[in-house]
């Protein structure tokens, strides 16, 4: 069965989002910095906006879940985190969490969402008859369940019968017929801490685990038709995934760390990288998250200086 999920949400972060429309992820943040598993990814994640509204007032697909330092929350998300600023998030997690220096080093538990939908006031509709209004952080539905594929069926048909503010939500299959999961159509940010977490956020190359140092790199740049997904990203740090960029390293269809020849040719310098040159990679648990050969191929190909 579908699951869904409804969370009290911040009606501040909620009309930030809504009215800057085109958002293709958020991040549902939350400040006491716990894991969530209530649903898996593809599921939906809908928005009860908190008093005095009481009321859905939209929902976003559930892509993944992470506990993220704050600094590394605001550079994956920046205003797809209901704020302007660094420091109006900061402000934000402080004020549930009066008793700690809240800084970069904080963690928040974070709910990336794809596919955000925000309905207009006159769309909101009214939550489950088996709400409670002592649900502190929100519940579980599910479609096997009347009540919960009543409200399914509500959300994807808001989308077609209400004016949306931000994206159109694009999978007009999963309106008819059975509930299904739905594909997380990655964004930046959600490429970023998808790729993070599942090379268990340390560098595939050197093995180091500070996070500030840490990219998910592309292995075919986005901007050169490359995609947002997990088989085409590598999580480096951030030297390393400079020097695969401008071609000074790749990684062959082995897994292992490639290094040229002409990053001591042209900086007579290098030793640190070439120290790591046939390393295979640390990978990903799962064999559907390794890097795919077709986008190995191409930067071998195309960006690499041999």
């Amino acid at each position: 069965m579908i699951n869904l999920y409804i969370a009290n949400t911040d009606n501040d972060w909620f009309d930030f989002l809504s009215s800057r429309g085109g958002m293709t992820e958020v991040n549902f943040w939350q400040p006491g910095g716990k894991e969530f598993h209530a649903i898996e990814p593809g599921e939906l994640f809908a928005f009860r906006l908190k008093s005095p509204r009481d009321k859905i007032g939209g929902f976003g697909v559930f892509s993944s879940s992470s506990v993220l330092p704050l600094q590394i929350a605001w550079e994956s998300f920046q205003e797809a985190n209901g704020v302007i600023s660094y420091d109006a998030l900061r402000t934000a997690i402080a004020r549930y969490r009066p008793d700690e220096q809240v800084g970069p080093a904080t963690n928040i538990g974070c709910r990336i969402l794809v596919e955000p939908v925000f309905f207009p006031e006159r769309s909101w509709f009214d939550l489950p008859a088996s709400w409670s209004r002592n649900i502190v952080g929100g519940k579980r539905f599910s479609t096997g369940d009347a009540e919960g594929l009543d409200l399914w069926n509500r959300l994807l048909e808001s989308t077609e019968t209400a004016p949306i503010f931000g994206n159109e939500f694009s999978e007009p299959a999963v309106r008819y017929g059975a509930p299904t999961l739905i594909t997380p159509r990655l964004g930046q940010g959600a490429f970023r801490i998808a790729v993070t977490e599942a090379y268990g956020r340390q560098c595939a190359v050197s093995d180091g685990k500070v996070l500030p140092a840490l990219d998910a790199a592309h292995i075919r740049p986005y901007s050169e038709g490359g995609v947002h997904v997990k088989a085409n990203g590598i999580l480096l740090r951030k030297d390393i995934h400079s020097v695969l960029d401008a071609g000074y390293a790749t990684v062959d269809t082995e897994y292992r760390f490639v290094v040229s020849n002409k990053v001591k040719e042209v900086f007579n310098n290098g030793e640190e990288y070439r120290r790591l040159h046939g390393k295979r990679l640390r990978l990903p648990k799962r064999e559907a998250d390794w890097p795919n050969h077709d986008f190995l191929r191409w930067h071998h190909n195309e960006r690499y200086l041999g």
